[in-house]
């Protein structure tokens, strides 16, 4: 109960003698204000690792879920299992704590700072301008712990629209690349076909000079022939050996083997951007516009838990805690020679401004200017009996303090 009394910003030596309905009134309040900051741990933690956890697609996954290429994986995304990575899941989780901590101090400042309002049940305008700040930092810290337990408890639904947003973006990538593969295949083809082509002519001519050979041979002999046939053949077999040599036709056909590369190497880089697209601020823009009324509702919820400790103290009426912890803050005021008036003087605006006197502080103050004064009232009479010892020597011997010129 102190434990919470603490977390509510209550005196537990004042609550301890007020009476149980203070006491419990802030025990309620510390509560909230705890379990708001262990929902907020719980939120960072899980925002953490959900934007830190590995996303990529490694030769394990592909082992663990029986598939041989990466293109079965992204087409059987539901198969796969989430792995759960042990550091991410660490580091979460120390910062889960940090971010409790945080937002419970930041909590435990906004209701301890809220005051009791005008002592009435009623929230009046004044109040709620007075307040304002401090609302508008329980929306922000509401809307920051909502959004990641949103999206854990749509875990299930946003993960089957992340799984088609996935296999389209690497579809659609997958259909561009082979547009411009096939583009360049196209050119390709039509440019190893005129090597082709050339080749075939050279071989042509190369294989009529053959037959020729052969066809002399057969009728007599070739009478000389023969050898000029072959001349020619090796001119030709020249050529064929030099388009073969020629680097850019290599390079063409190297091309054209590397552009039909087995598929898990070629689309590789496309397989981890589709995996990538499964970071918070995706999950968070699911939620909002695939389950709209889940969204607002814990929003809403949250909103509900975190502006309730305000609220409430701008609701409370004042109690017997209230009129003991004036009475203590009195007694120290008292003790430290603090004395405050209220309604001293109005100012130009209009308002009763109070008045605050430092009675310990005068008192230094006073005696302060009493001994400086003292030493001021001291140093002059000392200066007026030094002024009278000179005179009357002066008097006595007026010639010695005369000094004459020859």
């Amino acid at each position: 109960m102190k434990l919470f009394w603490k977390a509510a910003g209550g005196d537990a030596f004042i609550l301890s003698q007020a009476t149980y309905s203070d006491q419990i009134k802030y025990f309620c309040l510390g509560g909230i204000v705890v379990a708001t900051a262990i929902m907020a741990g719980l939120s960072g933690g899980y925002a953490f690792y959900t934007i830190f956890r590995p996303k990529d697609i490694t030769e394990n996954q592909y082992v663990e879920t029986g598939f041989t290429s990466a293109n079965q994986v992204i087409e059987n995304t539901s198969a796969i299992q989430e792995v759960t990575d042990i550091p991410t899941v660490l580091t979460a989780i120390l910062f889960g704590i940090i971010w409790g901590l945080i937002i419970y101090n930041i909590d435990r400042f906004i209701v301890t700072s809220t005051g009791k309002g005008d002592g009435t049940e009623a929230i009046t305008w004044g109040e709620l301008k007075g307040a304002l700040p401090r609302l508008i930092m329980g929306i922000i810290i509401a809307v920051s712990i909502s959004k990641p337990l949103e999206i854990r408890i749509l875990k299930g639904e946003i993960d089957r629209h992340l799984s088609s947003i996935q296999k389209d973006f690497y579809k659609n990538e997958i259909e561009k690349v082979k547009e411009t593969d096939k583009a360049t295949l196209v050119q390709l083809d039509s440019d190893i076909a005129s090597y082709k082509q050339r080749l075939n002519e050279y071989q042509d001519d190369y294989d009529r000079l053959q037959e020729k050979i052969e066809y002399e041979n057969s009728n007599g002999g070739c009478r000389g022939k023969c050898d000029e046939f072959k001349r020619q053949q090796a001119k030709i077999q020249e050529k064929i050996n030099e388009i073969k040599g020629d680097l850019s036709y290599q390079s063409l056909l190297d091309e054209r083997k590397n552009l039909l590369a087995d598929e898990k190497d070629k689309f590789k880089d496309i397989e981890k951007e589709a995996k990538l697209l499964d970071g918070l601020a995706i999950r968070i823009g699911l939620a909002e516009e695939e389950y709209p009324a889940v969204s607002w509702f814990l929003t809403l919820l949250f909103l509900a838990i975190e502006l309730t400790p305000i609220f409430f103290k701008l609701m409370l009426i004042k109690s017997p805690y209230d009129y003991m912890s004036d009475n203590y803050k009195q007694l120290e005021l008292a003790e430290n020679g603090i004395y405050v008036e209220e309604d001293y003087y109005e100012d130009k605006e209009g308002v009763q401004r109070e008045l605050v006197r430092y009675l310990a502080a005068e008192k230094h103050i006073n005696e302060k200017k009493e001994f400086l004064d003292a030493q001021l009232r001291i140093t002059k009479y000392a200066i007026e009996k030094f002024e009278e010892q000179e005179k009357k020597k002066i008097d006595e011997n007026p010639e010695s303090f005369i000094t004459y010129e020859s």
